[in-house]
C-alpha cells in the first residue's frame, strides 16, 4: 500500500447534505482520511495509491457536494525550486 495525502481548497460553507456526502466518501475503499478545515476552506483526504488518484479523489470530493476550486501543492514552493 502506498499512501498519498492531497489537499484541496473549496468555495462556500458545507452543509448538511456536503457532510453527508463526505461521509460516504469516507467509506470509499482506499479512503484512509478525510478531514475538512472549514476556517481556511480546506479537506485534505489520505488515500491508497493503489486503488486511487487524485483526479478520482477530487471527483469523489465534487460528487459528495463539495465545490472544489483547486488543488494545493504539498511540496513547499522552495523544494519544488531546488527540484528543478
Amino acid at each position: 500500500m502506498t499512501t498519498v495525502d492531497v489537499e484541496f481548497r473549496f468555495e462556500g460553507e458545507p452543509g448538511a447534505a456536503v457532510a453527508a456526502g463526505l461521509a460516504n466518501v469516507k467509506d470509499v475503499y482506499g479512503i484512509r482520511r478525510l478531514s475538512v478545515d472549514r476556517a481556511a476552506r480546506v479537506v485534505r483526504v489520505e488515500y491508497d495509491a493503489t486503488r486511487l488518484n487524485g483526479p478520482t479523489v477530487a471527483g469523489l470530493l465534487k460528487g459528495a457536494g463539495l465545490a472544489i476550486v483547486e488543488e494545493i501543492s504539498l511540496i513547499p514552493e522552495q523544494a519544488a525550486e531546488a527540484a528543478q
